[in-house]
């Protein structure tokens, strides 16, 4: 079993993107603030972009709150070597600056005003993982840092992502959509077309189930849309060439769980697919034996004392810190077995959750081995 080198991989100035990726609730958003901090303390120019709404990373990092835009971390007595810098993605104000800057002032109004955007700025299926992707291409594309650790959305599936520039672009140009939405040659709104077309029923259900205004929202979105559809997926496709290049490494973190590890799995098997380089597994959350006596050792101890129920509770507490981590070796020995050319680094589980700069320091040292 390979074990990560994640020092090499953060020191290594042609290392320039890391992205953070697994399923909900496995640690995304600590592992990639802890390793943006180690990066930072190694002489990097460090900015992580974090999903996640919690406050509580804004608190580690010494910062009131994040915002849109990168914040660079100034606290008292921390002095990198590098710098350190964090934002979290505000989806709505992502897509109002994308459209400010690509649609000209003017149009832009328009567009930030209709209903329809602003329906599908905040609702629309695969909007906020598409617009992680757009600030991840800002960032790139500014120069100002030579390391951009990126923490993904809390989505249904870890590869949602991955997808969204590619799903956002087809769906916005989809021949249904402009057919509904496009005004006719002669006049009125692309649903007569579709009613002289001879498809009255279906063009009726439609206005039914989502509403002739909005029909007419949609329409004046689209026109004004059009004009910048062409840069859209001009940024989705330079991104995902970003997200292939030699420069990005990806690091799968999941929890030592049978479905964390059902997802780690397919998503390893996916960036193989996809060509995309992982740079490995991180087992989040272990519970390591502390101690060389056997759970059985354990146990029998504990029978054996009288009038010492603190020794008996804590050799009971030590047979079954004994059995949890023997389950994880088994399930994390079956994806290695399936998955050998993957490497791992094991995160031991904290009594609490991170506060401080402290906190993440030493994740970043567990991770490093």
């Amino acid at each position: 079993m390979t074990t990560i080198d994640i020092d090499a991989l953060l020191d290594d100035p042609e290392s320039r993107v890391i992205v953070c990726c697994g399923s909900g609730g496995v640690g995304k958003t600590t592992t990639a603030a802890a390793l943006a901090l180690r990066a930072a303390e190694r002489g990097r120019q460090t900015v992580v972009l974090t999903i996640d709404p919690a406050r509580r990373l804004a608190q580690a990092l010494g910062l009131r709150e994040l915002g849109n835009h990168p914040r660079q971390v100034q606290v008292e007595g921390f002095e990198p070597k590098g710098e350190l810098w964090a934002m979290m993605l505000d989806m709505r104000r992502t897509f109002d600056d994308m459209v400010r800057v690509h649609a000209g002032p003017e149009r832009a109004e328009q567009l930030l005003q209709n209903p329809f955007y602003q329906t599908i700025s905040t609702s629309f299926s695969g909007t906020q993982e598409y617009m992680a992707m757009e600030k991840l291409g800002q960032l790139a594309a500014t120069g100002e840092w030579d390391l951009i650790i990126v923490d993904t959305p809390p989505s249904r599936s870890a590869l949602d992502f991955l997808d969204a520039p590619t799903r956002l672009s087809s769906a916005l140009d989809g021949r249904m959509i402009r057919l509904l939405t496009a005004p006719a040659k002669a006049g009125g709104w692309g649903l007569r077309k579709v009613v002289n077309a001879g498809f009255s029923m279906f063009a009726k259900a439609v206005s039914t189930i989502i509403g002739g205004q909005l029909l007419t929202d949609a329409s004046a979105f689209m026109q004004a849309f059009d004009s910048m559809f062409g840069g859209f997926r001009e940024r989705a496709r330079k991104t995902a060439e970003l997200l292939r290049s030699s420069g990005t490494s990806f690091l799968v973190v999941a929890a030592p769980e049978p479905d964390a590890l059902r997802e780690a799995s397919y998503f390893v098997e996916r960036l193989s697919a996809e060509s995309m380089p992982l740079a490995g597994l991180i087992a989040n959350r272990t519970h390591p034996v502390l101690a060389s006596l056997s759970g059985a050792e354990a146990l029998a101890a504990a029978e054996t004392l009288q009038n010492a129920p603190l020794a008996e509770a804590v050799l009971r507490l030590h047979a079954d810190r004994v059995d949890l981590a023997a389950r994880e070796e088994r399930l994390l020995a079956r994806f290695t077995r399936a998955h050998p050319e993957v490497a791992l680094a094991r995160v031991p589980a904290l009594a609490g959750d991170v506060h401080d700069l402290d906190g993440l320091r030493d994740i970043g040292v567990k991770l490093a081995g």
